[in-house]
């Protein structure tokens, strides 16, 4: 039942909950700012297609292990000239030469991947020195009493919605492998306070 749910059920919660408005007004605001060659990890159903800016980007590369998320990025709308590849793969385990991108883009990722820590690694590897880290997270939440409630919720909350984590601290984990130019925290609105601690910026590859 359960990889039934996740190949049927799962990519659709995931493409209609990061494809929502309340979150595209993140994206809006975040991926213009990638340039160059770009690197998205979790592509999902490329919900962050429309907001690139083709005369600053030469290439985006998606990387997403579900095959049926990859089918919904292929399809989904996009800037006009944009160049967009989709590819098998994880982010702890990046097929790419180290230095080898520009930007990369990290949106409501690192809550699903099976190691962060890896994965911003990997991350860090393929960025060429001086490359940017895009990101915008929902994890751990910096009220202990909202963190409790993540806490409780956490077991139930990982099966439903295909492995995501609300407890994990988003800017400490960044900051172990880049240098945080910029971080934006704070709970969205309308949201409930478990799922809903956000925090967004740029950082450097040093």
């Amino acid at each position: 039942m359960s990889g039934w749910y996740e190949r049927a059920i799962v990519p659709h919660i995931i493409r209609l909950g990061c494809g929502c408005r309340m979150m595209a007004e993140h994206r809006e605001k975040l991926v213009p700012l990638a340039q160059g060659r770009v690197l998205e990890l979790g592509m999902g159903a490329g919900a962050n297609l429309p907001f690139y800016d083709s005369r600053r980007v030469s290439e985006v590369v998606g990387v997403e292990p579900s095959a049926e998320l990859r089918a919904m990025a292929a399809q989904a709308p996009r800037a006009g000239g944009l160049a967009v590849r989709v590819e098998e793969g994880a982010g702890e385990e990046l097929r790419f030469d180290a230095g080898s991108f520009d930007t990369v883009v990290c949106t409501f990722t690192l809550c699903s991947v099976a190691d962060p820590m890896r994965t911003l690694a990997e991350a860090r590897r393929v960025l060429r020195p001086g490359g940017v880290l895009l990101f915008h997270e929902h994890g751990a939440a910096p009220d202990p009493g909202v963190a409790r409630w993540q806490q409780r919720i956490e077991p139930l909350w990982k099966p439903t919605f295909g492995g995501c984590h609300l407890t994990r601290p988003v800017g400490r984990s960044i900051a172990r492998f880049f240098t945080i130019e910029e971080i934006d925290g704070r709970y969205q609105p309308k949201m409930p306070r478990f799922a809903g601690w956000m925090e967004s910026g740029r950082a450097l590859a040093e």
